[in-house]
Order: structure tokens, then C-alpha cells, then sequence
């Protein structure tokens, strides 16, 4: 992920063994990763079983939340791809029946959202 994407706020890909090191105590028995995005200091990662949004707060990032999604609560979404001239690619994620997004998170180009797309078509619809 270049340094301007990931100033401006756009996710890039992360290597799924490094995500499963850092972060092996937060899976379940039988828990794989499927997808894995790194945004400056925040992370968010797709399992098998549900999506995880790790958010690290403050100055020092000591204080981290680690907010966990089942794929059966997102009652829909959207991707949109990056056009021509523009930087990044968008995804939405509505929990439940809310009104507004609950997740929206941009995309560098180097993402191929249709990957993400598929991951989440995967497992909320089935």
C-alpha cells in the first residue's frame, strides 16, 4: 500500500499469515481468513465465520476496540470500483435494518473489490 493511499485513507491488502500472527488470539477453533485490510493503523479482516474491524484509538494507540460482525446481521451491501480518475474503490456494509451504512470503507487500487464482493456475497447469502 503506497503512502498517499494510505494517507488519505484507502485500505490496502495485507498478508493473511502476518494477520493471523498479530492477531491469532481474537480466532475461534476452525477460524481462517479469507481477506485481510490495513488502513493506516486500523485494520479489518474477513473470516470464515464473521468480519472483524480492529480500530486502534489515541495518540500512543495503546487503547485498541476489536468490533466483530456475524455475517448473518449485514442485511445488505455495495461495492464500488474505482473509476478512471479516481483513487479508490468504496464498500458499504448496513447491519441489521439500519437506514444508513453502518461500514463504509475505501479501497487503493491495488484491492480488487470484486474479491470482496465475493467474500461477502459468499457468506451472507448463504
Amino acid at each position: 500500500m503506497g503512502l498517499f493511499s494510505a494517507l488519505i485513507g484507502n485500505a490496502g491488502s495485507v498478508n493473511q499469515e502476518d494477520l493471523r500472527k498479530k492477531y491469532s488470539q481474537l480466532f475461534i477453533e476452525g477460524e481462517t481468513i479469507e481477506l485481510g485490510f490495513k488502513l493506516i493503523r486500523d485494520t479489518f479482516i474477513f473470516t470464515n465465520k464473521r468480519l472483524i474491524l480492529i480500530d486502534v484509538h489515541g495518540i500512543t494507540g495503546s487503547k485498541t476496540e476489536y468490533k466483530s460482525i456475524s455475517y448473518k446481521s449485514i442485511s445488505r451491501f455495495s461495492v464500488e470500483t474505482a473509476g478512471t480518475f479516481e483513487l479508490d474503490a468504496e464498500l458499504k456494509i448496513w447491519v441489521s435494518s439500519e437506514t444508513q451504512p453502518s461500514i463504509v470503507k475505501q479501497f487503493n487500487k491495488s484491492v480488487n473489490v470484486y474479491d470482496v464482493q465475493k467474500v461477502l456475497a459468499f457468506y451472507v447469502l448463504n
